[in-house]
């Protein structure tokens, strides 16, 4: 009489694969010799233990299902090598039971997911301050458009390796401690696929893609920055046997303006007047990143002065708005005077009553971009 593996195991004859695995994990903890030595549990793990091996193997499982019991003498000697006689069964299960491993089993895919890429970006200040969109050239793998990925020559198509017969791996019966157990590892003829290509595509060698290079249209939002990346979802690499493309990151690198200083949403730069125009004021055009505008400068404006124009700096990257423009005014002092110029000063001196001024001293007096390098070296 036919043995009932499925019996054996505890599952029904419709029971998955994973709860085929299941089952045999449990009951190969509870009667493994090690941890139950008694010879009647001993004789039941190699039941359990040859009911896995055949429900386990869809080749096998098939025959026993039609009828047959491809452990049997009938069934061939190399199908019941490692349990038949008396062995322990295959070491890779033997480990998920005791240590909860999932090793993979079966062959692997030739279709992966393919790599990230990235390149980088150079962008204008007004660019990166209202954003804008941008036509980029990349050159990365596409599918081989000769054998749509296959990696098989056109007229010809994969086939199963005849050593692992399509299942990706190779077993060994070997003696141990243990008894006989069998290890499985990959096939080393057809890598783990389970199948073979014997006429690789003359385009791609077989891998599935090729490198190309494209027009992509990329949208930079307004307020990015130096070091901002922007995904490109499914734009990247595409993967061997032509499997779905990783993604493309655009990083963002600004490019250093004539006249405006970025420091994070808000804009700096330096206005340099006479010190005529410092002490009467004056109206100085400044071209911004909106248009011409004309920055106020008050009578009595000193070095050092700042002056804000609100909203005029770079927008947002995340919430409304914009930052500032922030003038910083440098008041200089002539340096070459002529005779008429040098009686004219040495007049409004005397006027002042300044012909001899005795200097107002202070510790520590610095201008304003001094006391920031102060301040960000910690003094």
């Amino acid at each position: 009489m036919a043995t009932d593996y499925y019996a054996v195991l505890g599952v029904r004859r419709d029971a998955s694969q994973d709860e085929i695995k299941k089952a045999f994990r449990r009951l190969a903890r509870e009667l493994h010799p090690d941890v139950n030595p008694d010879p009647k549990t001993q004789e039941r793990f190699k039941e359990i233990n040859a009911a896995y091996e055949v429900l386990s193997d869809p080749q096998k499982k098939q025959v026993y299902d039609l009828g047959g019991d491809p452990l049997s003498s009938s069934g061939g000697a190399g199908a019941g090598a490692g349990f038949g006689a008396g062995g322990f069964g295959n070491f890779s299960d033997i480990m998920d039971a005791f240590f909860g491993t999932a090793s993979q089993r079966g062959p692997r895919s030739r279709t992966r997911r393919g790599q990230d890429a990235m390149i980088r970006l150079e962008v204008e200040l007004d660019e990166a301050a209202f954003g804008t969109t941008k036509e980029i050239q990349v050159d990365t793998a596409v599918v081989c458009a000769t054998c749509s990925g296959e990696g098989a020559a056109p007229g010809t198509s994969a086939q199963t390796c005849d050593m692992c017969r399509g299942r990706g791996e190779v077993s060994q019966v070997t003696r141990s401690f243990l008894g006989q157990v069998m290890t499985s590892r990959p096939c080393p003829q057809c890598q783990g696929f389970g199948t073979v290509v014997p006429t690789p595509c003359p385009e791609c060698a077989g891998d599935g893609r090729v490198r190309s290079r494209r027009t992509l249209t990329v949208k930079i939002p307004a307020g990015v920055d130096n070091g901002t990346r922007i995904q490109l979802a499914g734009e990247g690499e595409v993967g061997p046997g032509g499997g779905p493309a990783g993604d493309l990151y655009v990083e963002i690198h600004e490019l250093p303006h004539p006249v405006f200083q970025r420091r994070g949403d808000d804009l700096h730069c330096t206005v340099t007047i006479p010190m005529t125009a410092g002490a009467l004021g004056t109206k100085v055009p400044l071209e911004t990143l909106d248009g011409m505008e004309e920055v106020d400068i008050r009578p009595g404006t000193q070095s050092g002065q700042s002056i804000p124009l609100h909203g005029r700096g770079v927008t947002h990257l995340r919430g409304g708005g914009r930052g500032d423009l922030i003038v910083h005014v440098e008041v200089q002092t002539p340096t070459k005077l002529d005779a008429e110029q040098e009686r004219l000063l040495r007049d409004l001196a005397k006027l002042r009553g300044e012909e001899r001024p005795t200097g107002q001293f202070a510790p520590g007096q610095q201008g304003l971009f001094s006391r920031l390098k102060d301040a960000f070296n910690g003094r």
